[in-house]
């Protein structure tokens, strides 16, 4: 039987413990927001003259696209596992079979076998999968005659998709205003921005998610926070306004003829003749 210390420590690293268990994120778990993929398949219909009916999407979870039924003429437009993409390819080049497939960014080329049988569109797409996780996407496909090309239009199309989606979550969150005496990882994060330094001590503070009053509504702290003592939420409330003072602060910056002048300072350049600031 473990001792009352281990238990402790098993205790008090229950998170850690967890956090074993959670399946990890992978870029061959990387579902497609609708969104997203609705973009992509409009630009790309549209830039290669694609049928919209002819579409399919073999794969998903527990699926194989070797065995899946390809209707002639059909054009795959999905993202795959990126783990075989090379082989993936080579199998619809192999059988003539049409696509056009998302595709990890900065390895786009590394498929020896099948980089000089594709085209490859670089869209620059910082995406946000179903996951959680958010990946530099590329795209390769079996249209067009080049090796590599660039789509600046599709990568603001699948940027402005994403803004869309995010700005309507984020008004769909709620809004909570928290006493000094609660810290949450969101307000850390606010802190080290603008250059605040804040310290909590393990004796000023214990883990909370939730208030009271936030459990008689059904809520809570979001990833959870730290209940203060009085003397560290002082500290939190300071914290707090030398942030709110740095957010609201008009910084004005040098020109590039200011830069000149204070690099020729107390190096013996400056003359009375120089062009001093008005």
């Amino acid at each position: 039987m473990a001792s009352t210390s281990q238990q402790k420590r098993l205790f008090e690293d229950y998170d850690g413990f967890v956090e074993k268990f959670k399946p990890k994120k992978t870029t061959d778990d990387c579902y497609t927001p609708p969104d997203v993929y609705d973009c992509v398949s409009d630009w790309t219909c549209e830039r290669f003259g694609i049928d919209p009916s002819g579409i399919v999407r073999p794969f998903w979870p527990g699926g194989d696209y070797e065995s899946f039924d390809y209707p002639d003429g059909c054009t795959v437009l999905d993202n795959p596992p990126f783990s075989i993409l090379s082989r993936i390819c080579e199998f619809y080049l192999d059988r003539g079979i049409r696509f056009f497939l998302f595709a990890p960014a900065l390895t786009a080329f590394s498929a020896a076998k099948v980089a000089m049988r594709t085209n490859h569109v670089f869209a620059d797409c910082s995406i946000e999968y179903h996951n959680g996780a958010v990946v530099r996407t590329s795209f390769v496909t079996s249209f067009g005659d080049n090796v590599a090309e660039t789509a600046p239009d599709l990568c603001r199309a699948v940027k402005r998709a994403q803004d869309e989606r995010r700005s309507k979550e984020r008004q769909r969150l709620p809004k909570y205003s928290y006493p000094s005496h609660v810290l949450t990882a969101a307000m850390l994060g606010k802190y080290a921005k603008y250059g605040v330094r804040l310290e909590v001590k393990p004796g000023d503070c214990v883990r909370v998610s939730a208030l009271d009053a936030q459990r008689e509504a059904g809520k809570a702290v979001y990833g959870g926070g730290l209940l203060l003592s009085d003397e560290a939420a002082a500290r939190h409330a300071a914290a707090e306004r030398a942030a709110a003072e740095q957010a609201s602060a008009c910084k004005w910056e040098l020109s590039d003829r200011e830069r000149a002048i204070v690099e020729s300072l107390g190096s013996g350049e400056m003359t009375e003749e120089a062009p001093w600031c008005p």
